[in-house]
């Protein structure tokens, strides 16, 4: 099993190679349709989509997250 402490890793990595192969599964659909080779090229994709995606989500988290507390109001408050 994996420590909790890595926990701030593991959910975005987790998180983003879902949301990589789902969107470049859609996009490569959208473009090309269904053609030979399919399953190939949309892994290409999915693994490019997935390079970008995990380092931008670990960026982006903690923006998001002052965001949220900026448009939330505290509890209690």
């Amino acid at each position: 099993m994996i420590p909790a402490r890595f926990t701030a890793v593991l959910f975005p990595l987790v998180m983003t190679f879902f949301m990589a192969g789902v969107v470049s599964l859609l996009l490569t659909v959208v473009n090309l349709g269904m053609p030979a080779g399919f399953l190939l090229l949309w892994l290409a994709n999915w693994g490019l989509a997935w390079l970008f995606a995990f380092p931008a989500a670990m960026l982006a988290i903690p923006l998001a997250r002052r965001i949220v507390g900026w448009m939330t109001a505290a509890p209690g408050a």
